[in-house]
């Protein structure tokens, strides 16, 4: 028999398509009926921005929120400076305390935008897992904490096992990792009485050590809940451009290349993308998914605005929707599309083609490029582009000159 929800949230993140596992549905369903659920998720600060890999999750906090719960926001201060070692096949590099500092600064800014913080008992707060991991005396840990976890299960679990199946090395630092997570959990329960971490499945191992080790420590029942790993319909890793990683934070992706993202959703993605990365009912939801033919744009249209929205604002929304039809329906430059500006000194000694399609992210190297120009996938005002060897100066930049790399992808090179 289906399980059938009562609580709003589990009612909406299984219809919405938000669930892949749970440790007891039933049992957090009914914790979730009797009053206020606080819920953790946790982010390592290892770059200066969340990017669209995050945002399933992001947005999973927000309906948490608006069912009337209050999400933990934990900012991997400490365990950063381990590096989670899950199906990766190296260790991250290590960073400064200052870097992962200033890496957390740079984030609030994106949770701010989809979490209401504050003191009320449904407001969202935010903690650092290093109030409590920095100070650990060592000793203690290993005698009260590290006793009650198994090496041969942490050795079972997929994401250890994977890497070691494949002969790469797992360092101690690395292998400590999930211990320091089970940690928060205990932690986070014990401070705030927090009920459930959620995450991606990926970390279905870490949240059920979280709940043992709560278990075993201080006899208690707490949840885990896990949202699926998503791949695109035609297989590519969720959060990933032809340009890197499709950043939320605005000054490392414009508002435009965030919209255009969205814009270029596979067709058959459209519907699932709109239930997970937007509020809209499912019944629209489904009824844009379903829509064929040139008929499906206009659903592209909608999920880009409604995701920018959220991430960027109403303007945003709305100026890289103008820039787009601006661009791609009537041949215009579009003011909101990535821009390289050059000094009057760099361009008067010119600068060539090549370098100014790495420079406006529209290759990745000077290889790149040249590949892109000799397939006939660049243009130049979108004129075709055939000499790699052209150089641009100072006579050419009298107005801003419009780099296409493929069909969908454009900045502007203007004058300083």
């Amino acid at each position: 028999m289906t399980f059938q929800p009562k609580s709003d949230f589990l009612r909406i993140i299984i219809e919405r398509g938000f669930l892949a596992d749970c440790t007891d549905l039933q049992g957090l369903d009914e914790a979730l009926l009797k009053g206020v659920v606080p819920a953790y998720i946790g982010y390592d600060a290892t770059a200066k921005s969340l990017h669209v890999g995050h945002l399933l999750n992001i947005m999973l906090l927000r309906w948490f929120q608006k069912t009337g719960h209050k999400p933990i926001t934990l900012m991997g201060g400490g365990t950063t400076k381990v590096g989670d070692p899950s199906f990766r096949s190296e260790e991250r590099p290590l960073l400064t305390p200052e870097a992962i500092d200033g890496n957390i600064e740079s984030m609030k800014q994106v949770f701010a935008k989809y979490l209401t913080y504050g003191e009320g008992a449904g407001d969202a707060i935010m903690r650092n897992n290093a109030e409590w991991l920095d100070s650990l005396n060592y000793l203690e840990f290993l005698r009260d904490i590290g006793r009650h976890f198994s090496v041969n299960r942490m050795l079972s679990f997929e994401s250890v096992k994977s890497r070691i199946d494949r002969e790469q090395s797992l360092s101690f630092l690395e292998f400590n990792y999930m211990i320091l997570q089970a940690y928060d959990f205990l932690e986070l329960r014990r401070r705030y009485g927090c009920l459930l971490q959620m995450g991606g499945s990926d970390q279905w191992g870490n949240i059920v050590n979280g709940i043992d080790l709560t278990r075993r420590v201080i006899d208690e029942q707490i949840f885990g809940l896990t949202t699926p790993l998503l791949t695109t319909s035609d297989g590519r890793k969720m959060g990933k451009s032809q340009g890197g990683a499709v950043w939320l934070n605005g000054d490392m992706l414009s508002p435009y290349e965030f919209w255009q993202f969205w814009r270029n959703t596979t067709d058959a993605d459209v519907g699932r993308f709109l239930k997970l990365y937007t509020e809209l009912p499912v019944e629209e939801c489904n009824r844009l998914g379903a829509l064929e033919g040139s008929e499906i744009n206009a659903a592209k249209v909608i999920l880009a605005n409604e995701v920018t929205t959220l991430c960027h604002g109403a303007e945003a929304a709305a100026a890289a929707e103008a820039t787009a039809r601006a661009v791609f329906e009537q041949g215009g430059l579009g003011e909101d599309l990535p821009r390289l500006v050059l000094d009057a000194a760099e361009a008067a000694e010119g600068v060539s083609i090549v370098q100014l399609f790495v420079r406006a992210g529209l290759a990745k190297s000077g290889k790149d490029a040249k590949r892109l120009i000799a397939e006939g996938g660049a243009r130049l005002n979108d004129e075709a582009l055939s000499d790699s060897g052209m150089v641009i100066t100072a006579a050419d930049l009298s107005s801003p000159l419009k780099l296409t790399a493929g069909r969908k992808r454009h900045a502007l090179v203007a004058l300083d």
